[in-house]
């Protein structure tokens, strides 16, 4: 009843002109920073390993920051589950080789790091691009919110989403037939198929998956960031000059340049990435945790 209650709401909201979602997000993540506790904690401390250089003060202020960022992306998800084409078109800004997948006579690759705007970047290669579009999602425990997250993220149609518990087989047959592969990196999902790379200087269990993937497949990499605009701006998504020598013979050397790269980005928008995920949970063995 509480999901039905909280969907109910978000689905009202998306009516409100957006400067007014936005506010009201601003004021929920004023809200969570107070009550979500943990999730406070794991976002502070996250700075404290990515920015040592900053204050306690600095970081404080800027994890109020998230917390608004983090608070307008719930509420604003309303906008990509229930709102028109036309409306979401007016608000998302696309810069770029958006159609490259369109031209591309290799499968290509949306590499795209956990910034608060993630999902109106998934909209925006539904939206303004003619190729079809694959992804993998983390199913929820809640059937009711799985059931939801999940046809929003496919009523603009020519999409398909896959299980991060199912084989990659599916995927991989999507990929060969040509489809666009829209790919997270940036998530700890623990030692399997993973290694250590430095992020922000601390070893970090990183997927070696986009670079084998892109090798086997053949696959162009297109860097693909998100940003969420202040008020009510909407949002802008630069699709990035594809990368011409990703991937190479060394996955590892691989990962560890995309890190550099997300890395450059967050220190550019650094409020907007998504600071409350356990991103150095998983350690080297015999290494405590960090949390």
């Amino acid at each position: 009843m509480a999901t039905r209650l909280l969907l109910g709401l978000l689905w009202l909201l998306h009516w409100l002109p957006l400067p007014v979602q936005a506010a009201f997000g601003r004021g929920l993540g004023a809200v969570l920073y107070r009550l979500a506790r943990s999730r406070r904690r794991i976002a502070l401390r996250n700075l404290e390993l990515c920015f040592p250089e900053m204050g306690a003060a600095e970081r404080e202020g800027l994890a109020r920051d998230h917390f608004g960022w983090l608070g307008r992306s719930i509420v604003e998800r309303g906008l990509l589950w229930w709102a028109p084409r036309e409306r979401l078109m007016r608000l998302i800004h696309v810069e770029g080789e958006v159609d490259l997948a369109e031209r591309s006579e290799r499968p290509v690759m949306w590499l795209v790091p956990h910034f608060m705007a993630l999902d109106v970047a998934g909209a925006s290669v539904l939206l303004f691009q003619k190729k079809k579009g694959a992804s993998i999602y983390q199913q929820q425990t809640n059937a009711v919110m799985d059931a939801v997250i999940r046809r929003g993220r496919l009523r603009l149609g020519n999409a398909v989403i896959f299980p991060r518990s199912d084989s990659a087989k599916p995927l991989i047959r999507e990929i060969r037939q040509g489809t666009g592969f829209f790919n997270l990196p940036d998530m700890d999902f623990g030692e399997r198929d993973a290694a250590f790379v430095p992020f922000f200087g601390v070893p970090a269990a990183t997927l070696l998956a986009p670079s084998r993937m892109a090798k086997l497949l053949d696959m162009v990499v297109q860097p693909v960031l998100a940003e969420m605009l202040p008020g009510g701006q909407g949002y802008r998504v630069r699709f990035l000059p594809a990368w011409d020598d990703f991937p190479s013979d060394d996955p590892l050397a691989d990962t560890a340049r995309m890190n550099r790269w997300i890395e450059q980005e967050i220190r550019r928008n650094p409020a907007q990435y998504l600071w409350v995920h356990k991103r150095f949970k998983t350690r080297p063995a015999g290494e405590p945790s960090l949390y």
